[in-house]
């Protein structure tokens, strides 16, 4: 079975940028970011959707987000943080977190230009903890 997108990154095949990380979940950057900091949380157990996750990788998930949430208000300075899980992009179950300061911030659509990787990796230095 092919691995997803998610399972690559964790296991190091493709590169992140990595805000955080713990036995059971990873924080990165979105590289198709809504707002400046942009960041996806995910746990290091499979499942496909965030509901499917066993009770005790549901906890760490949710840990982790609100640990990365603040961790992004904080840094950034921005009025909310605001979670979305949507899950019909990638088939696996992924927090998205995003820093904002007004409502049209947080319902802006996804950039389609290609990922800045020198800005992300800037972004990720000034974010990781």
């Amino acid at each position: 079975m092919n691995k997803t997108l998610f399972e690559q990154i964790i296991d190091g095949t493709i590169p992140c940028h990595k805000v955080y990380e713990d036995e059971n979940t990873l924080a990165f950057l979105d590289i198709h970011p809504t707002q400046p900091g942009h960041t996806l949380v995910i746990p290091k157990s499979m499942a496909k959707f965030v509901w499917d996750l066993a009770p005790a990788d549901y906890s760490a998930l949710m840990l982790s987000v609100q640990k990365v949430a603040q961790r992004l208000g904080d840094t950034l300075g921005t009025d909310y943080v605001g979670e979305k899980i949507v899950g019909t992009d990638i088939p696996y179950a992924h927090v998205h977190l995003i820093p904002f300061s007004t409502l049209a911030e947080y319902n802006q659509p996804a950039s389609v230009a290609d990922p800045d990787h020198a800005a992300l990796a800037a972004m990720a230095k000034k974010l990781a903890f």
